[in-house]
């Protein structure tokens, strides 16, 4: 008998609520809502990422869009926030090396630093940054729990003290440490099992609560359209269209204002 298409949505429905029971914090579709409007996790999080014990996290967003020189590359950040002496922070989740590379980690910085110095202000003025990258491997293989990347004068060993700061967190470390702990729980897929009681709330509501599985449900579709853009984007250029002719494609069939279809049009990975 073929199934109604009542049945097919309540046959899908099963089918997303199983596999949101299976995304843990390292996933990013499940980050996303993990950190979104929640100063008091962001705050947990980065405290112990950098050792700063009276961090205060003043906002924290996700998905933050960045991008103020025109026909410059944009970037949507995964959390961003500042603290309560102006610092920044860019939280980005990775999976591998590509994800995270080196050059990858000097354009966040740059956006960082153009998003945070105005018109007539000083250089001197620009905050402290800090892009951290949180890996699901050991990315330099000798298992420490942080990889610390920072400028220094090649002549006098002294540091070059920029304010750029770049931190690598091994997403494959464990002990018994704060650290251990929390990529344990950023690597767990059950609110029981963590160890932190923000993580542990924040995953039951989203896997459990009514209103948290509707927000994921939203994050989850939300993923698969900018998966259909992307894998759009690649198959018209597979036939040799311009990119004029690919933005307004994807503007007619995804609903898109010109500069969002632009954003997508110029990112790396739809090349």
């Amino acid at each position: 008998m073929n199934e109604t298409e009542q049945q097919i949505r309540e046959r899908e429905y099963e089918a997303n609520l199983q596999k949101l029971q299976e995304l843990r914090p390292i996933d990013d579709e499940f980050m996303r809502c993990m950190f979104k409007d929640n100063i008091p996790l962001a705050e947990l999080v980065l405290r112990i990422i950098t050792g700063k014990r009276d961090l205060i996290i003043t906002e924290c967003e996700t998905q933050r869009d960045m991008k103020r020189l025109a026909g410059a590359r944009s970037l949507c950040l995964d959390a961003y926030g500042a603290d309560s002496t102006g610092k920044k922070y860019d939280l980005e989740i990775q999976k591998g090396e590509e994800g995270a590379s080196p050059h990858r980690a000097r354009y966040h910085s740059s956006v960082m630093d153009i998003e945070n110095l105005n018109a007539g202000q000083k250089f001197e003025e620009l905050p402290d940054t800090y892009m951290i990258f949180i890996v699901d491997e050991d990315l330099y293989g000798k298992g420490e729990p942080f990889y610390p990347i920072e400028r220094i004068n090649m002549v006098t060993g002294k540091p070059f003290e920029d304010g750029e700061h770049i931190l690598y967190v091994n997403g494959e470390y464990r002990g018994d440490s704060e650290i251990g702990k929390l990529m344990h729980d950023f690597n767990c897929a059950d609110a029981e099992d963590m160890y932190f009681e923000l993580m542990a709330e924040r995953t039951k509501y989203l896997k459990k609560n009514p209103e948290g599985v509707k927000k994921m449900s939203r994050i989850g579709e939300e993923i698969a359209k900018e998966a259909s853009i992307r894998a759009s984007i690649r198959t018209y250029r597979e036939f040799s269209l311009d990119d004029a002719t690919i933005i307004e494609k994807i503007m007619e069939r995804f609903k898109l204002t010109n500069e969002a279809a632009a954003g997508y049009v110029s990112e790396k990975w739809s090349a």
